[in-house]
């Protein structure tokens, strides 16, 4: 007989409910969108202007404020292709090196005799020496700068590979040292223009990496290609000051005279004393990167340039265990302790880290300035102007995709058609409240998947209905007519979406941008679509059912 259990009920109606609730918000978009950017702008200042408080309180605090999120194409924005010039990175890594390389040489100059650098090709330190004859001990020398370091994963290898010709040694970066030394500059890139392009506040900007030295930047709602690229420029600030005291747990503390009260970044609520002026800034800082210390565990190890290194190690002699912060953007990222005096320009940083937070802190250390220089192969301004067109087109195609559907459904099927025109609503409610809850970004192409949905949400109740009908013909009672169809439509519907949403998945793995856009919306649609189909139209044929008691049924 037909019937569903009290709890299956409170299930299906709970989740009709959320969805509603959930995508309620975006038929007031602007107004909830104006609450949320006031919110924001209140957590990043902690105050607001008149305009800003007005907008936060159009929307209750207490109502739901997930929106989607309009992709580039709709609510138009800027988009550009950066490619990074990984080869200044190899460059500026020799040239830390030679003053280092310098120095070792010269304790050997009765032997080797004079040193100087010399011209060399993109991505060599060449060093001349007097004596050619004593290259071999030269190299030997010059070896005990690159002695294999330990990694994270604990395979030991040289960053550098030495060599010595006639008069000439020749420092190159080993090709294990450059992919990781470009994996790290476009690690650094990436979240160096992530920060500055969120402080903006802008919502929702696609930021990945795209090849080999390549990073795609899409940003909806701003100005124009050319406001983007003047964003990026900016450079952030890294600096590293002496810290005084131990840290506070109030805001309202007084640092006094050329202090400054600066707050944690991973700890609320709590806050450092420093001072004022820094001894050391990022421009200085040349490389950071996940290592190990002497036991083994976790740590970040760091590489100031010679002006630097000076600053750095005269400070560090006359401050051995005290703490010294590192500050990016007005944050305390860091405190260690001074264990020793740090002479040469490099250190290390110790702590009870993990692997990921070594590797974060690294990152962050080198997130103060950009690591290489940027070109930008390709611009492109999108006015809002198109993207409300295409919401418009969007629109249209929705409405008359959706108006088709529910005419050939109730044509065809009568009452139990008018059953899946409802559940076909309600299954664009979920998708956007699906999208709403996770804060997904629609799209043109998203669009178009939405509309597909559209058509092929109501397959499964196509089925059903076809199934009933047969068993109908059968001479079998309605109440187990209904029953047998979805019993009997339910392997093929589970086969015809479960290729479907495989399908949606490959395109959401393997594509980019707008594929994906369009593989998140077929994704939620075939989700979506099967619940409403077995679940929600099932419920409203067996209430009818049960109200009515027809002797007969006509589908």
């Amino acid at each position: 007989m037909l019937q569903i259990s009290l709890w299956k009920r409170v299930v299906i109606l709970a989740l009709c409910l959320a969805a509603l609730v959930l995508a309620a918000p975006n038929l007031f978009y602007s107004r909830v969108e104006s609450h949320n950017d006031a919110v924001s702008a209140f957590e990043k200042s902690g105050a607001m202007t008149e305009a800003q408080a007005a907008a936060k309180a159009a929307w209750p605090d207490w109502l739901p404020s997930g929106l989607v999120n309009l992709g580039l194409d709709l609510r138009g924005g800027a988009h550009l292709l950066a490619e990074v010039h990984l080869s200044e990175v190899y460059k500026a890594r020799l040239d830390a090196l030679w003053p280092e390389a310098r120095k070792v040489l010269a304790a050997e100059r009765a032997t080797i005799g004079s040193i100087r650098r010399i011209a060399a090709p993109e991505g060599e330190l060449r060093i001349q020496i007097g004596k050619p004859d004593q290259i071999a001990k030269a190299v030997e020398v010059a070896k005990t700068l690159t002695a294999p370091v330990v990694s994270l994963t604990g395979v030991g290898q040289s960053d550098y590979e030495v060599t010595g010709v006639g008069d000439t040694i020749t420092f190159r970066l080993s090709e294990a040292e450059k992919t990781a030394t470009d994996d790290r500059t476009m690690e650094q890139s990436l979240e160096i223009v992530r920060r500055r392009v969120d402080a903006a506040g802008t919502r929702e900007p696609t930021i990945m990496r795209q090849g080999q030295d390549r990073i795609l930047i899409e940003v909806p709602g701003i100005g124009s290609a050319q406001e983007l690229k003047d964003l990026i420029g900016t450079t952030a600030k890294l600096t590293f000051n002496q810290v005084y005291g131990p840290p506070v747990s109030t805001p309202e503390a007084n640092p006094g005279m050329g202090r400054a009260l600066l707050p944690s970044a991973d700890r609320e609520g709590i806050y450092y004393i420093l001072d004022d002026v820094p001894v050391v800034t990022g421009d200085d800082l040349t490389d950071a990167r996940p290592d190990t210390d002497q036991n083994g565990y976790p740590a970040v190890a760091f590489r100031f340039n010679p002006t630097g290194a000076r600053m750095f190690g005269d400070y560090t002699a006359t401050h051995i265990g005290e703490p010294f912060a590192i500050v990016l953007d007005g944050k305390v990222i860091s405190a260690p302790t001074i264990q020793a005096h740090i002479a040469g320009g490099s250190g290390i940083i110790t702590g009870n880290f993990t692997v990921e937070e070594a590797t974060n802190l690294a990152l962050l250390l080198r997130a103060g300035a950009l690591p290489a220089g940027m070109s930008f192969l390709e611009e492109r301004t999108i006015g809002p102007e198109l993207g409300a067109d295409s919401i418009e087109a969007g629109k249209k195609a929705a409405m008359v995709g959706f108006g088709l559907v529910v005419v050939w459904m109730i044509a065809s099927y009568g009452l139990f058609g008018t059953f899946a025109a409802f559940a076909l609503i309600l299954n664009v409610v979920m998708i956007f409240g699906f999208m709403s809850a996770v804060g997904a970004t629609l799209t043109m192409p998203g669009i178009a998947g939405i509309v597909l949905t559209m058509g092929t949400a109501v397959d499964a109740n196509v089925l059903v209905y076809e199934r009933i009908r047969e068993e109908l013909r059968n001479t079998k009672s309605p109440a187990r007519a209904i029953e047998l169809g979805y019993e009997k439509a339910m392997s093929a519907i589970i086969d015809a979406n479960v290729t479907t949403f495989l399908t949606g998945v490959i395109l959401f793995v393997l594509g980019a941008g707008p594929v994906r856009g369009f593989a998140v919306t077929l994704i939620v649609g075939i989700a979506t679509s099967v619940f409403t189909a077995i679940f929600v139209t099932r419920l409203l044929v067996v209430t009818w059912f049960a109200w009515k008691r027809p002797k007969t049924i006509i589908v």
